[in-house]
């Protein structure tokens, strides 16, 4: 009875493809942010971005308004261990969520992450 109740809520296996697709976006991009149109966090983020003037910089992938954003949201947890959004990456590197990008601003360490 449990592996019946519990199947509905295993994901689907991540294909290859699409892990490869993700990956070369988080590498093709100098600012990545897997994002939720209605998350009060993804809005926080995105406006730190834009107050710093990196928004324009930055890919935006809404997995809310996305088809394969529910795939996408499992391949990153997988990736990255982190299913909660924002989900964020500055050149290449996972920085985290929300809390993480406000932390480096207070820190005054993303404008030098941002430099480079």
């Amino acid at each position: 009875m449990f592996g019946w109740l519990t199947s509905w809520f295993q994901s689907e296996p991540i294909s290859p493809e699409l892990k490869k697709e993700i990956e070369s976006t988080i590498n093709s991009q100098k600012i990545v942010v897997y994002s939720k149109t209605y998350c009060p966090y993804c809005t926080a983020t995105k406006d730190l971005l834009s107050s710093a003037g990196h928004l324009q910089n930055a890919k935006i992938i809404e997995l809310n308004t996305d088809p394969k954003g529910s795939a996408i949201q499992n391949a990153l947890q997988e990736i990255t261990g982190q299913r909660t959004v924002p989900n964020i990456f500055i050149n290449g590197q996972h920085i985290g969520g929300n809390s993480d990008i406000q932390k480096l601003k207070q820190e005054n360490k993303l404008e030098k992450l941002l430099e480079q």
